[in-house]
């Protein structure tokens, strides 16, 4: 949707904590999200392909081991996630700064995803070569509260309707959270457990073929773009700012009968605010609604608000 007037350009100078503002987050960030989303697919592409094609099969494990091309980074990023979750939502909630509650609440759903996808591949792996889906082992377990810890946050966060609260109660369970962390990255080393131990560590050697290093590295690289773009897209979405006042576009269905009845499902909805605290809502200024027909006549949803050249555009 074109603007009716343009934005003011960016400083052409770095100034410190200057993507604290929302505005000069959300100009940043349209330059960067598109090279993110473009290079975590060609980098997925081509890890892909060595994993699977070039990399030779596994003595042991035979091709069932080919899925650690996906299970191995979801896990790292897992964790790596909730720890940046954890950061973000304690230096938002300490030093009151809201952009940065915004990015821990956009991190949450990335690190489930990652985690959800660690567990599902972890068990697609243990069927063949432990003759199981799943055992409580430490490192399954620790993982598996890791998705709750997530949940939890995204929960918490989104039952409190004053934000200041909504910011503490969930940076104080993330910081609790952490403390999992090094449990599921040293519980290998520190209870016995079927999983086994790193192939790669920062110090030591590899302990497999440089063509299945590649290909791990590789993944893990397309999987950071990802999460990086991810990251960054829902934070935009969740806030710009023009003319002075904030502005916030986000997606909405009934409670009940939105399968069955177009009047009820997904639509996009707005609210403004000139605090970031206190919000009006009013969804018939969305500016979009289903079409007569066409892939968007039953719903419209997951909008994403970027500021580019001056106009402001939304994707859906």
């Amino acid at each position: 949707m074109p603007a009716s007037s343009s934005l003011p350009l960016p400083v052409a100078r770095w100034r410190a904590f200057s993507l604290a503002s929302p505005a000069a987050f959300c100009r940043a960030m349209s330059r960067i999200v598109p090279a993110l989303w473009a290079l975590s697919v060609l980098l997925a592409i081509a890890g892909l392909y060595v994993g699977f094609v070039v990399a030779p099969t596994d003595a042991t494990q035979g091709e069932a081991y080919r899925i650690i091309y996906i299970h191995v980074p979801a896990a790292w990023l897992s964790m790596v996630l909730y720890v940046a979750m954890a950061f973000w939502a304690v230096l938002g909630w300490a030093w009151k700064v809201r952009m940065a509650s915004v990015l821990a609440q956009a991190i949450a759903p990335t690190g489930a995803l990652f985690t959800v996808l660690a567990l599902w591949t972890g068990a697609c792996w243990g069927k063949p070569t432990w003759g199981t889906w799943w055992v409580w082992d430490a490192r399954l377990t620790s993982e598996l509260i890791l998705l709750f810890l997530y949940v939890g946050f995204m929960a918490l966060a989104a039952s409190f309707e004053e934000l200041r609260r909504a910011d503490a109660a969930s940076a104080l369970l993330a910081l609790v959270g952490v403390v999992n962390v090094p449990i599921i990255y040293f519980s290998v080393k520190w209870w016995n457990t079927l999983h086994q131990g790193a192939s790669v560590s920062l110090t030591a050697a590899p302990k497999m073929a440089s063509t299945m290093l590649t290909a791990m590295l590789l993944m893990t690289l397309a999987c950071w773009a990802y999460a990086f773009a991810a990251v960054f897209a829902r934070a935009m979405a969740a806030v710009i700012e023009r003319d002075g006042r904030f502005h916030m576009f986000f997606c909405y269905r009934q409670a009940t009968d939105y399968r069955r009845n177009r009047a009820r499902t997904y639509r996009i909805g707005y609210a403004w605010s000139d605090d970031l605290r206190s919000w009006t809502r009013d969804d018939a200024l969305a500016g979009i609604d289903p079409s007569e027909d066409g892939w968007d006549s039953e719903m419209v949803a997951y909008p994403h608000v970027f500021e580019l050249d001056g106009a402001i555009y939304m994707y859906y």
